[in-house]
Formats: C-alpha cells, structure tokens, sequence
C-alpha cells in the first residue's frame, strides 16, 4: 500500500472516529488499519493518534497532516477528473456551503434534479450564513449572494435577485410612509448581519444614495427579518426571492418604490485550484443553467 493509500486511511479513521468504521468503510479489516496507521507514524516519526478503549484523540500534528492530507486528496482527485473528463458520467463528492433561506428556498428544490441527473455525484450541503473558510473547513463550492470580500476565489454568477424596501400595513398605520431614503433614519428598522454600522444603498437616476439605519432588532437570516416585518416590528430591506410570498398575499407592502436598491447577484465560489475539476463544472453549469432562468 502506497502513501497516498495510507493518507486515505488516516483521513478515513479521523472522519469515521473509529478504526472499525473506517475499515468497514474501505472493506479493510481492522488490524489492518490500525498497522497501516501506526506505520504511518513510525515513517513520519510523530504520534498522529492518541488511542484509548474509548475514543480516538487527534494530536496537534495529526490534525495538521490530516488538513494537509484532505488538500492533496481533493487535487489528486482533480487531476484524474481532468484527464478523465471525456468520461460520459462525472463522479465523486461535493461539500458545499449555502445561506440559509436561499438553500431552504431554492437548493432544496433543484438539488434532487441534479443528484437524479448525475447518479455518480453525492452531495454534502452546509446552510449557514456566515461567512465559512473554504480553504480551512474544506468545502469545494460555496453560494453566496450579495457583495463579495476580495480574495483568491473564483467568482461565477449564477443569477441576480432584485432587493425591495417593504414593511407590514400596520407598521405603515403607526408610523406613517417614508417618502424618500433619508426618512429611514427616523423609523425602526430590521437590521441584517452583525456589523456595528449597517447601512442602505439606493439608486436614482444613477445616482447612489448611502443612508445609515438603525434598529432594536439585527439578526443574521433574512426569513427572520420577513417574519419580523410582517409582525409589524420595523421597516426591512430584504431580497424578493424572500419577501416575494408576502408582498402577493398583502402581509407586506413596499416603500420606496421609486428609489430602487441595487440588485444581489448569486455567485459559485470555488478555490482557483479547482477550476479543472469536472465535478465543480458540472454543478456550477447546473446551477447557472436553473437560476439564471428563475425570476426571483
């Protein structure tokens, strides 16, 4: 057995918590495993386990190699997807990253197309809206929409949802309509993510106005701010794809109709390295595919 069998061994025996699962999982016997491992160690000279009867402790150095070994795994992984890529059925493993409301809403609902279309292809899905470590937590592909933070990632769009300023009728009845942007600072306002500022942007006649809002109610997930707005707390600033249910049944209404919010666009993100991979292709073009059609 080579290195980069026993690699797949120890990532398998950390990711399993157990010696007898990951053998199972590789059809190994488990006195197997557990040779292989501890020879590992002896060619590498450091302790990558602790072992008791009870569990499995990961060292310091055994977490370094196994973040390493992940890395050299996926590109080996890459490298074959790429000489293979004439195959007629992509293979292999996903980890994605997704928002939360945006996965429940919408990745729900076009994940079974995809995994029926590629029956090869699995799928991890991670909802979370914060902003997740590609490189160090090992995701292969992230969704995100909105203003992205400079750094090495490639950045495909996939679609744009429009943004709408709306509030509840019985919040409008005791507080009366905000005319024009500036009268925001004068209202309550759903505040989204956990900066200290938060702030709005407005477009008139290409002109951007930037009005700094506040309010007694910030949370980091966009359906609980429409569940917020509809309860009559403040006045939200949300994207359609959310808001779009409330404002056709009347729970919410828009304002400031006529000073109109720049759009969000929905990226696949992936690390540059992974550009070759057949996989990251297949479901970026998928996803561009479904989205870029779908009126949010």
């Amino acid at each position: 057995m080579n290195q980069l069998e026993d690699m797949r061994l120890f990532v398998s025996v950390l990711e399993c918590k157990s010696f007898t699962a990951a053998a199972e999982q590789s059809g190994l016997s488990k006195q197997f495993v557990s040779r292989r491992l501890m020879q590992l160690e002896a060619r590498l000279g450091v302790r990558l386990i602790n072992r008791s009867t009870r569990k499995l402790d990961v060292t310091p150095l055994g977490q370094a190699y196994y973040e390493s070994a992940k890395k050299i795994l996926r590109e080996v992984e890459d490298a074959e997807q790429a000489i293979s890529q004439q195959r007629a059925t992509p293979r292999g493993a996903l980890r994605l990253s997704a928002p939360m409301s945006f996965g429940t809403l919408y990745l729900s609902r076009l994940l079974p197309g995809f995994l029926e279309r590629y029956p090869d292809i699995s799928i991890e899905l991670d909802l979370s809206d914060r902003a997740v470590d590609m490189l160090d937590e090992g995701y292969d592909m992230a969704v995100r929409i909105g203003v992205l933070a400079d750094s090495s990632l490639i950045a495909r769009p996939l679609g744009s949802s429009d943004m709408v300023t709306c509030c509840s009728p019985s919040y409008l009845a005791r507080q009366g309509v905000p005319l024009v942007p500036a009268d925001l600072v004068q209202h309550e306002c759903l505040l989204y993510g956990h900066s200290k500022s938060v702030e709005w942007l407005y477009q008139q006649e290409g002109r951007v106005e930037r009005i700094a809002v506040r309010g007694r109610y910030r949370v980091n997930n966009g359906e609980l701010i429409a569940d917020a707005a509809v309860a009559g707390l403040g006045v939200a600033l949300l994207p359609t794809f959310i808001a779009g249910p409330h404002l056709s049944s009347g729970a919410l209404v828009r304002v400031l109709d006529a000073f109109q919010p720049p759009p969000l666009t929905i990226y696949a993100l992936y690390p540059q390295h992974r550009q070759v991979s057949l996989l990251i292709r297949v479901f970026s073009n998928y996803l561009h595919e479904r989205l870029s059609q779908t009126v949010f």
